[in-house]
């Protein structure tokens, strides 16, 4: 089982500024997955405590020189801390003239240990005058069932909600979302196929509520019916999923203010979904290449809440 590449400058950027502090937020321990084609971080994929986040990579967006070899069909998998993998990252930054930053696996004997080698994640970078070594220690590298287990829930990660609205600033879109925790812990979102995203919070003392109208659609679109305009939001969006065209699920409200701390990563856009029969909730974060409007494919990121009820079918 071998790895060892070469981080770009653009690939340290990706990883130390946005994407590592962004998932971290997210949950401390996630699992690396590198094949020979992507690389991925990902939370909570074999397990369904909590919510899913799916960062994936093209390894042309983070490295060159990229060398990956094992018997699990050059597939590598492991557990890390992204607390230490950002302190690796944001230290490579500080040497002087370090244009060479190279990333491998590796087995030594920690410090006080003298019975039998531990896996690490080791960066080395060089400079003009000095050269930094850090191992960021990982788990026992997955077996192969576990790793095939790893990439079937990752495919079932893959489908995407029939509809998706655009929310707005994300900025704006948290806010308004903190406002709602201070009422309740339990958040309903409906999603119609007119583009209207509807966020309350109730309890036995009070409902508290926003909602977004006329959002931009992904994927499967209705006309908005006559005579609605006039209608309250909750009216609405139930006329709306009587007609199949609306879906409403209840998530934890931590959960979606965690999916929002992906704002972090600078996406240029962000969507919001239910999936089909209320399966979780599902929000996707676009990248544009720069300086472009055209979607970047080399990196992509979403995330799948867990749903606690779902309000239709």
């Amino acid at each position: 089982m071998k790895f060892k590449a070469f981080l770009t400058d653009n690939g340290v950027n990706l990883l130390e500024k946005r994407f590592v502090p962004s998932l971290d937020k997210i949950g401390r321990i996630c699992h690396m997955y590198l094949t020979r084609d992507h690389v991925f971080l990902l939370h909570n994929l074999l397990n369904s405590d909590g919510i899913q986040s799916i960062a994936q990579f093209r390894k042309e967006a983070l490295f060159e020189e990229y060398r990956i070899s094992s018997q699990n069909d050059d597939c590598i998998a492991f557990t890390i801390d992204l607390g230490l993998l950002h302190r690796a990252l944001r230290s490579s930054l500080s040497i002087a003239g370090g244009e060479r930053r190279q990333i491998k696996l590796v087995k030594k004997l920690s410090a006080g240990c003298t019975n039998q080698p531990m896996p690490f994640l080791t960066f080395e970078t060089k400079g003009y005058k000095s050269a930094l070594i850090q191992d960021v220690p990982i788990s026992k590298p997955l077996s192969r069932t576990d790793v095939l287990e790893l990439q079937a829930s990752l495919d079932t990660t893959q489908d995407l909600p029939q509809t998706l609205v655009q929310v707005p600033d994300l900025n704006q879109f948290q806010h308004q979302v903190d406002r709602l925790k201070h009422i309740g812990d339990l958040l309903d979102v409906s999603i119609t196929q007119y583009g209207d995203l509807h966020l309350h919070v109730s309890t036995t003392l009070a409902t508290v509520g926003t909602e977004f109208r006329k959002l931009r659609i992904l994927g499967v679109q209705a006309n908005i019916p006559d005579g609605s305009e006039g209608l309250s939001a909750r009216t609405r969006t139930e006329q709306a999923i009587q007609r199949g065209e609306a879906l409403s699920v209840q998530v934890s409200i931590k959960h979606f203010l965690k999916s929002l701390q992906c704002h972090l990563t600078k996406p240029n856009a962000a969507f919001y979904g239910i999936a089909p029969q209320g399966a979780c909730l599902t929000a996707i974060f676009q990248f544009f290449i720069p300086g472009t409007q055209q979607t970047d494919r080399s990196i992509s990121l979403h995330c799948r809440l867990p749903v606690l009820d779902t309000g239709s079918g």
